[in-house]
């Protein structure tokens, strides 16, 4: 078994690491258009429409958490996507692709920690691999 080892931004372990049980609750997604972002991750992702704050913002969810992703113009109305070299959201992991804003989305399938990429050495392998569709289509059909 591999065990991974919290460390500080300078790299020195951590004093005390988070629980391993914490799971990260939801993401608020600034977007430019809050009617596109709802076609998009409620029409082709197949989250539901938990509540919405007026024209300015609104909150999906899978299950009926009372939200795993907010949506909000309140700061972004009509922007565009952030210029490659700044700072921003990277990707939230969930089926990599691309929303109606340019904020890239991983959708995945959890492993067994067996069957995790691991180094040469056994250290876990953080990689990013283009989607194949297809295996993951037959996957789902067995």
């Amino acid at each position: 078994m591999v065990k991974l080892l919290a460390h500080d931004a300078a790299g020195t372990p951590a004093a005390r690491p988070i629980d391993p049980g914490v799971r990260i609750g939801h993401v608020h997604l600034k977007v430019a258009d809050l009617e596109r972002a709802l076609a998009f991750y409620c029409g082709v992702l197949g989250f539901e429409l938990m509540q919405r704050y007026g024209s300015q913002a609104a909150f999906v969810s899978a299950g009926g958490y009372h939200h795993h992703i907010g949506l909000n113009t309140w700061e972004s109305q009509g922007g565009s996507p952030p210029p490659p070299g700044s700072t921003g959201l990277y990707h939230v992991a969930m089926l990599y692709l691309s929303d109606p804003d340019g904020n890239g989305i991983e959708l995945y399938v959890d492993r067994p920690q067996d069957q995790w990429p691991k180094t040469p050495v056994g250290e876990l392998q953080m990689v990013t691999r283009r989607l194949d569709l297809q295996s993951l289509l037959a996957a789902r059909e067995a």
